[in-house]
């Protein structure tokens, strides 16, 4: 980790937003020990926003830092009443999702997902990776919303928020029952992940893919195993991603290949060779999303930059605010996954035309709908006849 002396030599050269200096040597000091995080992503671990009270650790004098226990990953189960989040964006390709879990081990530093900790009292930074919530119950409350009168199938999303695959599904298995709930009612499934554990799931996702069901899509967002420990610890490494995609296509499954996030300085220059390599693997379809940086994920990130890659710091940011009109993010639908300016068509236009040359894009099935059969889900009448 740099000095202070280095901290504030970095934070206050030239190019950076009024104000931005002072919150950067600040967040120095709120840094949580490295013995205490190795592993993870976050640096920081601040307040969640909806507390009325903002806590610090700091040294006494007594050397009483040393004593605190580095972060270890806690599961808490939580009882939701239902299971399928609707959304009506314009941004999204899909009107429906489930999350399994609530907070993600894998601990991307850039996860735009780390905000909705807050609801939970928790921080967006290590507690996001380290106090996770199961919904252990998710495949009973599925099928009776899947039960009920009146439901209108369409592909349901799910590791849209976080990963379903994370290392805790392998102990809880969550998301295998919520697939055979899927399976047995004849539901279309869409599916995100950067875990190889995705490949465990092979029989049940093959059967689907035979009908049209089923589809996944691999995040890769760098080939450089060195960038994505650092980026995303706990994720599988970019290699392994890619033999997951040769392992679903080899099975039948249709993949797709999710660039994302792309970020400008840091990662940008490689989108080429991981479409390159996701084609060579038998990925059919690809797709990008430019960083983003909402509510904290923003101090989370600039800590996170500024710790391991001090010498990008101003450059990376600086290409960020061109592409989010001078601000760290723009929220705005029709912008916040693409951007705007030049170095957001650059990007456009480089995707775009490696993946027409590599053939990506051109045969990517819609997923049926006409094979759902509604379960006997809990409390549902079921026929006289």
């Amino acid at each position: 980790m740099p000095s202070l002396s280095a901290l504030k030599q970095t934070a206050f050269a030239p190019g950076l937003q009024a104000g931005e200096a002072d919150a950067l040597v600040a967040a120095s000091g709120l840094r949580v020990r490295d013995e205490r995080v190795r592993g993870r992503g976050a640096g920081l671990n601040m307040s969640g926003r909806y507390e009325l009270e903002a806590r610090e650790v700091f040294d006494d004098g007594w050397n009483s830092l040393e004593d605190l226990a580095p972060f270890k990953t806690e599961v808490q189960i939580e009882k939701p009443r239902t299971v399928i989040t609707r959304n009506q964006s314009p941004d999204l390709s899909f009107d429906r999702s489930i999350n399994p879990y609530r907070g993600c081990e894998h601990g991307c530093i850039y996860c735009f997902a780390r905000p909705t900790h807050a609801y939970m009292g928790l921080s967006a930074g290590v507690d996001f990776e380290a106090r996770l919530f199961a919904k252990p119950d998710a495949p009973r409350l599925l099928e009776r919303e899947l039960s009920r009168p009146g439901y209108k199938v369409q592909p349901i999303a799910i590791g849209t928020n976080t990963d379903p695959y994370q290392p805790v599904e392998r102990r809880w298995r969550i998301m295998r029952q919520l697939l055979e709930v899927l399976e047995a009612a004849g539901h279309p499934v869409g599916i995100v992940t950067k875990s190889a554990l995705v490949t465990r799931d092979i029989d049940i996702l093959s059967r689907m893919a035979s009908k049209g069901l089923a589809r996944v899509a691999l995040s890769v967002t760098t080939l450089d195993r060195k960038l994505s420990r650092t980026m995303e610890p706990r994720a599988a490494a970019p290699d392994k991603r890619l033999e997951a995609i040769r392992a679903l296509t080899e099975a039948g499954i249709p993949v797709s290949v999710m660039v994302a996030p792309v970020i400008p300085g840091l990662n940008d220059h490689e989108i080429e060779r991981i479409l390159d390599s996701a084609k060579a693997a038998g990925a059919d379809a690809a797709g990008y999303i430019l960083l983003r940086l909402p509510i904290e994920v923003s101090p989370l990130f600039r800590d996170w930059l500024l710790r391991h890659y001090p010498d990008r710091y101003r450059h990376v940011m600086s290409l960020i605010r061109s592409m989010r009109g001078g601000k760290d993010y723009d929220a705005e639908f029709g912008k916040r996954m693409r951007g705007t300016g030049p170095y957001a068509w650059q990007i456009s236009r480089r995707f775009d035309m490696t993946a027409k040359r590599l053939g990506l894009n051109l045969r990517k099935a819609p997923l049926r709908i006409d094979q759902f059969v509604p379960p006997h889900g809990e409390g549902v009448q079921l026929s006289l006849l």
